[in-house]
């Protein structure tokens, strides 16, 4: 069983992630990597998704092209590791976390805008936590450190969402609605997903 070190505070996130997806996560690693190329695919177009959805908004999609060209260099470089792995390129069931987080995102503007920077600053925040832990424990060391190199990036894609949501409302209303949503983001993961994901 793996054991992780006291887990550090990541900002934004209620609850650390524990031992059971660290043991769940060492024990499939190649299934880790290829989920995690399904994560940098869907991030990128998260990214393009808000440009397409918002494009009169010069600020922000001057700060979310640099992101999706960046996510997609990570998915460049996570099929490199595929490749060197000799692990074979599949579609993988997505698990619940992104699904359950979309339920979250309301209909009407401005509120629409507003949680959906913030559920992406979640999702990158916890990326960033789960490639730490990969980077502290993965036995493959050239892998490991792999992940450490991806982390700050992931840093600033979750700083960048709340920046620009921190922006674009209110710091009161941006406080508590991140504090709602982070509740949720925990909830979802408070029960392992059976089948090994990064957001499981």
């Amino acid at each position: 069983m793996a054991t992780a070190s006291p887990p550090a505070t990541i900002k934004f996130l209620q609850t650390p992630t524990g031992s059971a997806w660290l043991d769940q996560a060492m024990a499939h690693l190649d299934v880790i990597l290829l989920d995690h190329a399904q994560c940098e695919r869907k991030a990128a177009g998260v990214a393009m998704g808000l440009i397409n959805r918002y494009p009169a908004d010069g600020a922000l999609v001057t700060a979310l092209i640099p992101i999706a060209q960046e996510e997609l260099t990570h998915l460049a470089q996570v099929n490199q590791w595929l490749e060197r792995r000799g692990i074979p390129l599949r579609p993988l069931s997505p698990p619940p976390y992104g699904a359950q987080l979309r339920q979250q995102v309301r209909p009407q503007e401005p509120h629409r805008l507003l949680d959906l920077l913030l559920i992406s600053a979640l999702i990158e925040a916890r990326s960033h936590e789960r490639l730490g832990l990969l980077a502290q424990h993965c036995p493959d060391r050239a892998l490991a450190q792999f992940y450490h190199s991806l982390m700050a990036s992931d840093a600033r894609h979750y700083g960048a969402y709340w920046v620009l949501a921190t922006n674009r409302f209110p710091r009161h209303h941006v406080d508590e609605r991140l504090g709602q949503l982070a509740q949720v983001e925990s909830d979802i993961l408070a029960h392992l997903h059976p089948e090994p994901r990064i957001h499981s």
